[in-house]
């Protein structure tokens, strides 16, 4: 696991994408703070540049560096959640203009995977998650499902649990507000 750390921290410092696995489903990857490294996503992808795409962090001091303001109703959804789960909050800050909503809100997820939250340790900023495919189409199960199109559009694939079949899914969505409402996009 270190060698492909080292492999994979060395792209994302030169603003690279990589291909890599999550706490739920393989995803494409970049430093979150790099617009141009988040417009090689958009072109991989061939994703409309309006959608706004998911950030991972690895825990919840790096969450607030880049979020105004955590909701409380938000620390209770994450202490609740058994599975991944990605919140939505109100206002985002210090990552690329791109990986931000038009409402200035941002996806974000802190991951328990151990590759992950290594990786976004050692990088010291948070990392985009996308699935890994093209837009519209379904959301790879595990490493063999992800079309040779996108495997040679990324700067760097990972070489860890590529072989693994597991029975993972997209994180839950769910948008907070300040004043403890939330609502649910994804289950």
């Amino acid at each position: 696991m270190e060698e492909e750390l080292k492999k994979a921290l060395a792209v994302l410092h030169k603003g690279g994408t990589i291909l890599y696995p999550t706490d739920t489903v393989w995803g494409i990857g970049c430093d979150a703070r790099s617009k141009e490294a988040v417009n090689k996503i958009f072109k991989i992808k061939q994703r409309a540049e309006y959608k706004s795409m998911v950030v991972l962090v690895c825990d919840e001091k790096m969450l607030n560096r880049y979020v105004k303001e955590v909701p409380a109703v938000a620390w209770d959804l994450i202490e609740a959640a058994t599975d991944p789960i990605t919140i939505i909050y109100p206002e985002g800050r210090g990552l690329a203009q791109n990986v931000i909503a038009a409402d200035d809100s941002v996806g974000i997820r802190i991951v328990k995977d151990d590759f992950c939250r290594d990786l976004i340790h050692k990088f010291g900023k948070p990392i985009v998650s996308t699935s890994a495919n093209i837009s519209g189409e379904t959301a790879p199960a595990s490493f063999a499902d992800i079309t040779p199109e996108v495997k040679s559009k990324v700067d760097y694939v990972v070489n860890w649990r590529q072989n693994e079949i597991n029975n993972t899914k997209p994180s839950s969505i769910i948008k907070v507000a300040m004043n403890g409402e939330f609502k649910i996009f994804r289950k």
